[in-house]
């Protein structure tokens, strides 16, 4: 017994649906496994191979041999505070973004992406200028009588970084600050709040959305940053990154640069994954509260 196929009426926008312009994706994806994909899977399986085949004995040197465990923390301590200094100064300069003229804002915009057209190296050798001893920080906190030398400590690393990756912070914020209508306020304001109860319970809430993305970004970013940290930084305050180039260049031990890698990469999936899950929960949680808000008022 033989079926024929018959066309319901739905049949025509099915097969228009299925069009294969998807296929425009094809050379993107295929650059993407080769340059991503392919040396993550090699660093997978290196990580777990060895002479007498399968082992986990890359991933408990990880946690045994005194070294990486310190500098993981140290990593993680320095993109924390690296995030920190980069919301507390990003998000005030986002808010002004939003509350100056189209020409002064164009003006702020071309300040938070010089950055972006200035090399890498060149920003570190001018850091390197500034953060040395008898540089200008140095003969700042010398007028006080302090001797402050940041260049080859942890600190001048993250005044560095923090300073890279601040556009990385600055532009989530001021597209979500951006988008906020600034009626609501004048409303709060217009029924006896005060400013800063207004900014707390309606603007705050509603900007915590780009908060999280700016967070999210820059965290990140600090986690894997190498260039910053190893020319300002030193040897004996090395982060992450530092060490995966010694362990590949230096000490040529390929699994164990992969077991970290891997280790590195499955952290920063789980925050971030975390981060995506808490941030979607805290906008919902401010729409609802400026909506109740509303509704009390």
């Amino acid at each position: 017994m033989t079926t024929t196929a018959i066309d319901t009426p739905d049949a025509p926008a099915r097969r228009r649906r299925l069009d294969p312009g998807w296929l425009l994706l094809i050379p993107a994806l295929g650059l993407l496994a080769v340059v991503l994909l392919y040396p993550l899977i090699q660093s997978i399986v290196r990580s777990f191979g060895s002479a007498e085949g399968f082992t986990l004995e890359h991933y408990a040197n990880l946690f045994t041999d005194g070294v990486t465990i310190t500098i993981l923390m140290r990593t993680a301590l320095t993109a924390v505070v690296v995030t920190v200094v980069a919301f507390l100064l990003g998000y005030p300069y986002a808010y002004l973004m939003t509350r100056v003229g189209p020409r002064t804002r164009g003006i702020l915009l071309v300040i938070v992406l010089i950055p972006f057209w200035t090399s890498v190296m060149a920003r570190n050798f001018a850091w390197i200028v500034i953060l040395q001893r008898d540089g200008p920080v140095y003969q700042f906190f010398s007028f006080f009588g302090l001797d402050v030398v940041l260049y080859g400590d942890v600190g001048g690393v993250i005044v560095a970084m923090s300073q890279v990756l601040l556009p990385f912070m600055v532009l989530p914020l001021f597209s979500a600050l951006s988008g906020i209508d600034r009626r609501l306020l004048l409303a709060a304001r217009g029924l006896g709040s005060h400013p800063l109860v207004a900014f707390w319970k309606i603007y705050w809430p509603l900007s915590r959305g780009g908060v999280v993305s700016g967070l999210i970004l820059v965290f990140t970013l600090s986690l894997g940053f190498y260039v910053t940290p190893a020319l300002l930084g030193s040897p004996q305050q090395s982060l992450v990154a530092q060490l995966l180039a010694q362990r590949t260049t230096q000490l040529l031990d390929f699994a164990g640069a992969g077991a970290l890698g891997m280790l590195v990469l499955v952290v920063t999936i789980a925050l971030v994954a975390w981060a995506n899950r808490l941030g979607g929960t805290i906008s919902a949680l401010g729409v609802v509260a400026t909506t109740r808000t509303g509704e009390r008022s």
